[in-house]
């Protein structure tokens, strides 16, 4: 019968890692997709009509909004949870704050192609336009969301403040969404799907879009899931440093 000690249930721990099965499953589908995006997106999907080959930055630029929007969801939603659910567990935190850092990197490349779709389609890489502007403020705010996260505290201090600024920045999404009809805004209205329903775009340039944003939805989930595993993982050092600190101090105060 074999044994292991702490130093080999670490090391097994760390080759690991925080991959699964299924993570990797989803990786090598993530992959494929993305691969079937860039085809579509570069090569089969036609060139408009007015925006010519410009309109490619498309396919990744309505993804990454989608995500933005989606992450942004999961950590409002998962605020509530910890916030109105009687256990308050951390796992609510850990997801929502996980979900909240990649929304910013999903809002970074919504960004940087929305600028240079602009440069293309309207001669300068930013204006002060209601959407962009809106969106420059949700991204400014979840990024304030991810410095309170930062803040020091126990994990439940953390968790509190953190799931009550996530509340307050998802109510910006609607502002953002609403903000072309709301406003005179440079930015067009949506093209895929209007509020009469009508779809005002070509068959393969839409089928182009939705494999763009199933690729860019599992990018989100596989980082999401390793991303909640690693801040599991560093809780769980944290909490182990705390014991082992007021262990050294109940040692210290028998010694003196």
């Amino acid at each position: 019968m074999t044994t292991t000690t702490p130093a080999t249930d670490t090391t097994a721990s760390r080759a690991r890692g925080t991959g699964t099965t299924a993570t990797r499953a989803l990786g090598i589908a993530t992959i494929v997709m993305l691969a079937w995006l860039v085809a579509f997106g570069l090569g089969f999907s036609p060139a408009d009509r007015d925006q010519d080959e410009a309109v490619r930055i498309m396919y990744v630029h309505v993804p990454t909004v989608w995500v933005a929007y989606v992450a942004l969801g999961v950590t409002a939603l998962c605020s509530a949870l910890y916030l109105f659910t009687k256990k308050h567990s951390l796992g609510f935190d850990r997801w929502a704050g996980a979900s909240a850092e990649i929304a910013v990197v999903f809002m970074a490349l919504t960004l940087v192609s929305g600028m240079l779709w602009g440069k293309i389609t309207w001669g300068v890489y930013w204006a002060w336009d209601a959407r962009l502007t809106s969106f420059a403020l949700l991204f400014i705010s979840t990024i304030g969301y991810l410095a309170v996260r930062s803040l020091g505290g126990s994990h439940q201090q953390r968790a509190k403040r953190s799931a009550i600024v996530g509340l307050l920045v998802v109510l910006e999404i609607p502002l953002v969404h609403w903000s072309v009809r709301l406003w005179n805004s440079l930015h067009q209205e949506p093209s895929v799907l209007d509020t009469d329903g009508d779809v005002s775009i070509d068959g393969l340039m839409l089928f182009s879009l939705f494999v763009g944003v199933i690729a860019f939805t599992l990018l989100y989930v596989w980082l999401l899931l390793h991303r909640t595993r690693s801040m599991a993982m560093a809780d769980l050092l944290d909490d182990v440093g705390l014991d082992q600190a007021l262990a050294d101090r109940r040692a210290e105060g028998a010694s003196s």
